[in-house]
């Protein structure tokens, strides 16, 4: 018995130590420059500003972005697709519980879109705008399957059933 009562206090001990680390680690990420991999980040504080309007095809094979909201001020790591010189970045599982839990910046973004995309060190001044009866929403979704799922294609349902939103990065006036 007594073996028993200290296996527990060691595994309490040992899940209390990772639940503390871990809610310190999600803390300390949100002062720092951008988003630490899947773990939303803070403001950018680093990086050069675009101010012309770019030729998005540059981002065609890059598989990754990091993008901030400003209201609320937090950065992330996102998809990026480009379809007909207009680029988008996709959210999946927000018809799930989980993706509504650990997904609110679809939410904020529909809220106020104001972002700042983040490249190779160089900052673009956007809108997210969610794109739902768009006709580009199936090129953007054969971009989206080229890049990230091998070819396989994404099917149109995703966006219909609102189980992927599609935001699309459109010029800050």
């Amino acid at each position: 018995m007594r073996f028993v009562r200290g296996l527990l206090k060691w595994t309490f001990g040992f899940v209390a130590v990772v639940i503390v680390a871990t809610g310190l680690s999600l803390f300390a990420a949100g002062f720092s420059d951008g988003p630490i991999a899947i773990i939303p980040g803070g403001v950018f504080t680093t990086g050069e500003m675009v101010t012309e309007e770019p030729d998005w095809e540059f981002v065609k094979d890059v598989s990754e972005v990091e993008f901030q909201l400003l209201d609320p001020t937090s950065s992330r790591t996102s998809w990026i697709a480009v379809a007909d010189g207009r680029v988008f970045i996709p959210c999946g599982y927000m018809d799930t519980t989980y993706g509504r839990i650990w997904k609110q910046w679809p939410i904020n973004a529909e809220a106020d879109g104001r972002a700042i995309l983040r490249i190779d060190g160089k900052l673009y001044e956007r809108n997210l705008v969610r794109v739902i009866n768009d006709p580009i929403i199936p090129q953007v979704l054969s971009e989206i399957g080229r890049k990230y799922t091998n070819g396989a294609p994404i099917p149109l349902e995703m966006v219909t059933s609102e189980s992927m939103w599609i935001f699309e990065l459109t010029p800050r006036v």
